[in-house]
């Protein structure tokens, strides 16, 4: 059980704010010392594991090109096509994105997407639009408010989406880890009963998206109201 006390190093290092490569790698060094492994073969494998998983540093090249575009008018764009849309609300624009988001995911673009490509430069300013055109100006706090539910629209999106694809990694992993407690199921079956999930979890987040609707007229309202019998 003592080389669990990883796991205990990462919750605290990451409550306390630590730097969290920093935690991470403190973590692993510790677990593969408990786990009886000497400081090189640590090394070794966390080396090891950095050069076989190097490919992931590819998402870093798409920064460049989303600065490019933010700097040519991409938010700017986006928030005037939601402002001449008089339908648009902050929840509807978020739903549909998570619809997308999750459609994409299921057939296995996972990568059509993220906070990064997607959730910074043009999805929170889209939804921030909307709210600003029904309600006018928003405060710091309501416009936070937003950014974390579209956040949350694509990591929800993709995570219950995902698990439709056949081929990706999350159903392996469910497959590889039944198995190794004897349970044999094939992972088209996987799938199959991931779909009923996926629109548990799409009904459930757009209701949730109905009520940050409500919750911003309603905050509107008392800030109307405030604002005359002042």
């Amino acid at each position: 059980m003592w080389v669990l006390l990883g796991v205990l190093i990462v919750v605290i290092g990451f409550a306390l704010r630590f730097n969290p490569l920093l935690v991470v790698t403190v973590a692993g060094v510790v677990t593969g010392l408990i786990g009886g492994m000497d400081i090189v073969g640590v090394i070794a494998a966390i080396g090891k594991a950095f050069g076989d998983s190097r490919y992931m540093a590819l998402v870093f090249l798409a920064i460049p090109v989303i600065a490019v575009l933010e700097r040519g008018g991409l938010k700017e764009r986006a928030t005037e096509l939601i402002a001449s849309v008089k339908a648009a609300t902050t929840g509807r624009v978020l739903l549909l994105y998570f619809a997308i988001r999750q459609i994409t995911a299921a057939l296995g673009l996972v990568s059509l997407g993220g906070h990064a490509q997607m959730v910074r430069p043009l999805i929170a300013p889209m939804a921030e639009a909307a709210a600003e055109t029904r309600y006018g100006e928003i405060t710091d706090d309501t416009r936070q408010l937003i950014r974390a539910h579209a956040a949350g629209a694509d990591n929800i999106g993709v995570f219950f989406g995902e698990d439709i694809f056949i081929a990706i990694q999350s159903i392996l992993l469910i497959k590889g880890f039944l198995e190794q407690n004897g349970v044999i199921v094939e992972p088209l079956h996987l799938s199959m009963w991931a779909i009923p999930t996926a629109i548990c979890a799409l009904l459930i987040h757009g209701f949730r998206l109905w009520l940050l609707d409500r919750k911003l007229t309603k905050m509107n309202l008392h800030v109307s109201t405030g604002g005359s019998a002042r």
